[in-house]
């Protein structure tokens, strides 16, 4: 008799534990495919019963029996386990392996591509370019009086009587269109034609300087 209660408190908590199993199971399957736990629940899960007829006529098992069924229900809980959190992991790996959406909001340039024109007052723009043609730093020292009496650095500056104009005093001052369109108010644009015409004619500017000094022109 004692054999037959223990039997059956057995069979009912593997019946119990089976019933848990498979709704896990079954609101795991479920919930993958968009329903809610809830509506999952209402279809799968049976419901309980609490007829203790139903074990009554419960055969006597051995314990090896009983520890086959015990391990069979440990295994299907351990697998439903399994399903739910190896659910979990997989969408939180593919959320981790989602692109970064580039941000351009701090991105840097103009967007024109290339290089920019040097910026800032006329005469430090001429102190960088000098490098440009081969020339010392030195140099500076000659083109920095040239042009000042030439236009006193003032890329708007022209000649009432020739018409020569800006920095370098172009004549005429269409001339500095072959270093920029923007020639009439670029004085990075007036500077490079300038520094090229120096170039070619005088090979440095302290060499123009030289010349302005004994004709006054370059």
């Amino acid at each position: 008799m004692l054999l037959n209660r223990i039997s059956l408190r057995v069979a009912s908590a593997v019946g119990s534990a089976a019933v848990v199993a498979g709704a896990a199971f079954a609101v795991t399957a479920f919930a993958d495919q968009g329903g809610g736990p809830q509506e999952s629940a209402s279809v799968v899960v049976p419901k309980a019963t609490s007829d203790p007829q139903r074990f009554f006529a419960a055969e006597q098992v051995s314990d090896q029996e009983l520890k086959q069924q015990r391990d069979e229900v440990r295994d299907r809980l351990s697998d439903v386990t399994g399903a739910v959190n190896g659910s979990a992991t997989t969408k939180e790996k593919k959320k981790e392996e989602e692109p970064e959406e580039p941000d351009d909001s701090g991105s840097g340039g103009s967007g024109s591509g290339g290089g920019s024109a040097p910026t800032g007052d006329p005469k430090s723009i001429a102190q960088s370019m000098l490098g440009d043609y081969g020339w010392s730093a030195d140099q500076f020292s000659c083109l920095e009086p040239l042009w000042e009496k030439e236009s006193g650095w003032d890329h708007t500056a022209q000649n009432p009587s020739s018409g020569a104009y800006g920095i370098p005093q172009a004549l005429p001052g269409s001339k500095m269109a072959s270093a920029g369109d923007d020639w009439q108010t670029n004085p990075a644009t007036q500077i490079e034609w300038g520094l090229g015409y120096i170039d070619d004619r005088y090979g440095s500017p302290c060499e123009a300087w030289n010349h302005s000094q004994a004709n006054g022109w370059y």
